[in-house]
């Protein structure tokens, strides 16, 4: 949490990061165009925002693309803002509404404590996966070109897709359909790639949605700072998150909603 207090305290960083809100995915040439500083101090305000975590890079070939991660301002959300006053939140937090709206290709990446193995089952039992994914579990037999579906009970799946490549405890890639509303049917699929990488005695997974029309409706991913924070919370205290979109679809041991 320091590093990324320490990072947003400075407003060049903060400009930084109004640059890539609006276009993401951008070269260091192209970043340096826009500023009015040089390509070494640049550098040094991408290296302090990616060692917070709000910045994330990912190689294209020869180029190394630079991607806005939305998670540690959601993590900043669930530990002081969301328990006392989640009704104001959404007018308040002008920037995280901003990182978290549409884009062609979104990366969001977290570290957690724990292993490999741990964190792949956390993503593929539907039980866990209920438990931090607005309550809806995801079901399959996890082998490459496989069929899934996201339920919070029989009958009523919210979410459906293909295992493209499955890779355990490391890589998943899965197409993605949204089917909770007509409007979300409409943007045709999509695709989520999770990618496991151990660090020391924690985890970093960072997850790419992408194949994204420009413009598509923000309801495909703005969750995933949500689930990825839940995710952590699980992982690290065995708690559950209790704001109100990480209880959207749970349901009681009667199956009513909650």
């Amino acid at each position: 949490m320091d590093a990324v207090f320490r990072a947003l305290a400075d407003p060049t960083r903060r400009t930084l990061l109004d640059e890539l809100f609006a276009q993401d995915g951008q070269t260091l040439s192209a970043i340096e165009r826009r500023l009015p500083m040089t390509r070494f101090g640049v550098m040094k305000h991408l290296r302090v925002l990616e060692e917070a975590g709000l910045v994330v890079t990912k190689r294209r070939g020869r180029e190394k693309l630079h991607f806005l991660n939305p998670v540690p301002i959601r993590l900043v959300h669930d530990r002081w803002v969301s328990k006392y006053a989640e009704p104001w939140a959404a007018t308040l937090s002008e920037l995280k509404n901003k990182l978290e709206e549409a884009r062609m290709e979104k990366v969001f990446e977290i570290y957690i404590k724990t292993t490999p193995e741990r964190l792949w089952q956390a993503i593929t039992d539907p039980d866990l996966r209920a438990k931090y994914n607005f309550g809806v579990g995801v079901f399959s037999d996890w082998t490459p070109g496989s069929r899934y579906e996201g339920t919070p009970k029989p009958g009523l799946p919210l979410l459906e897709g293909e295992n493209l490549d499955v890779n355990p405890p490391r890589r998943l890639v899965q197409s993605f359909n949204a089917l909770w509303s007509d409007e979300v049917k409409s943007e045709g699929t999509s695709r989520v790639t999770w990618e496991i990488e151990p660090i020391g005695d924690s985890c970093r997974l960072t997850v790419t949605h992408d194949e994204l029309r420009e413009g598509a409706n923000d309801e495909l991913y703005g969750g995933w700072p949500m689930i990825l924070s839940g995710l952590k919370t699980l992982l690290e205290t065995g708690e559950l998150l209790t704001t109100p979109g990480s209880l959207m679809y749970s349901t009681t041991p009667s199956g009513e909603r909650t």
